[in-house]
């Protein structure tokens, strides 16, 4: 089993990158989501690697942090889930917004990857739920109710802005990780909207 790799950046490929590693070129799947593919050749480049083995296959898929590889192995662990499928919905969206989809039960999120219907991402969610946290600041991972901010921050403000994201037609997880992404505390409800917006834009 490799569990890491080590090396150079050699090139791009289809749907991953190739890894230079003493000489040798090991081919990678890779999240298009990745923050790898910003590299340049001969970059210094360490994946954490999962090997997947079938009878006419072998296939290493990497991520650039342990977080993004548990994940991987979770989904995988989910009744019809693959690689190719668990690789779909990483390279969908960010490995915070699957597992925030999965806390908050929004399998519609979940069906934004290709390949993965209704029926597959309810599934997810249902094996899935209680064994994934949601990483959200300022908002608690049982509830998802927007809490107040250790730092002063204006809560109620964030939970206002939250209700109208959701009335405009978000789901309830998009509106959660716009809201988590603006760092400025001490908002209005107008504010910290407008911001959330220019997330989801």
């Amino acid at each position: 089993m490799i569990h890491y790799l080590k090396g150079r950046f050699a090139m791009q490929t289809e749907n991953g990158i190739v890894i230079d590693v003493g000489g040798i070129g090991y081919e990678v799947a890779v999240p298009a989501s990745s923050p790898v593919y910003s590299c340049t050749e001969g970059q210094s480049v360490m994946l954490y690697t999962y090997m997947a083995v079938r009878e006419d296959d072998v296939s290493l898929y990497g991520f650039t942090d342990t977080e993004g590889l548990s994940l991987f192995k979770k989904l995988l662990s989910v009744s019809g889930i693959g690689a190719k499928g668990a690789m779909s919905i990483l390279s969908a969206m960010s490995a915070d917004d699957c597992r925030r989809a999965i806390a908050f039960e929004d399998a519609d999120m979940l069906t934004r990857a290709n390949g993965i219907g209704k029926k597959t991402a309810q599934r997810i969610v249902l094996e899935l739920k209680d064994k994934v946290n949601a990483p959200l600041s300022g908002v608690n991972p049982v509830t998802g109710e927007i809490l107040e901010n250790t730092d002063g921050g204006n809560g109620n403000a964030k939970g206002e802005a939250l209700n109208a994201l959701v009335a405009l037609g978000y789901s309830r997880s998009e509106a959660l990780s716009a809201l988590a992404s603006v760092p400025d505390t001490d908002l209005t409800s107008e504010e910290y909207i407008k911001k959330a917006l220019k997330q989801l834009f």
